[in-house]
């Protein structure tokens, strides 16, 4: 399926000054993030500062309405952390983001992508199996954290 197209909304990198305007769309979407962890400033920019082409912000007027962040390990590309803010929803964004993330995921090589979703969203759920991506039912996802600021 095509992104929806929109001449008032721009994808570019983040830079490292608008980390913190990515922390509050995250906020005002309704995204859970750990500030004091994995989420906070200083570990943000050093994941950015490593890969500065996978941070993906939507502008719209200068002002930063959407979010994804880019992952790869070299088998699958990632779609992670995805957020518009409240006052951008339904209107295209969100999808002009998942195509941007995809192009730069395909140019890297990747061939299956992948995203994690919360239960509970369901606009997200949605916008992506609307986009042709399908539950994993057999697949579970565990994690192990040093401590549950990660």
């Amino acid at each position: 399926m095509a992104a929806a197209k929109r001449k008032d909304v721009s994808i570019r990198p983040l830079k490292e000054g608008e980390l913190d305007a990515m922390r509050k769309v995250w906020k005002a979407a309704g995204l859970p993030y750990r500030s004091n962890g994995r989420d906070s400033l200083k570990n943000l920019g050093k994941q950015r500062r490593s890969a500065p082409g996978y941070f993906l912000g939507a502008f719209k007027d200068g002002r930063l309405i959407g979010v994804s962040l880019v992952t790869d390990d070299g088998r699958k590309g990632w779609i992670n952390r995805l957020a518009v803010h409240p006052d951008a929803q339904r209107k295209g964004v969100a999808m002009l983001l998942v195509s941007e993330s995809e192009a730069i995921l395909r140019r890297r090589g990747m061939r299956l992508l992948c995203t994690n979703i919360e239960l509970g969203n369901e606009g997200s759920f949605a916008l992506f199996k609307k986009l042709g991506y399908h539950v994993e039912k057999e697949i579970l996802y565990l994690t192990k954290r040093d401590n549950e600021s990660y």
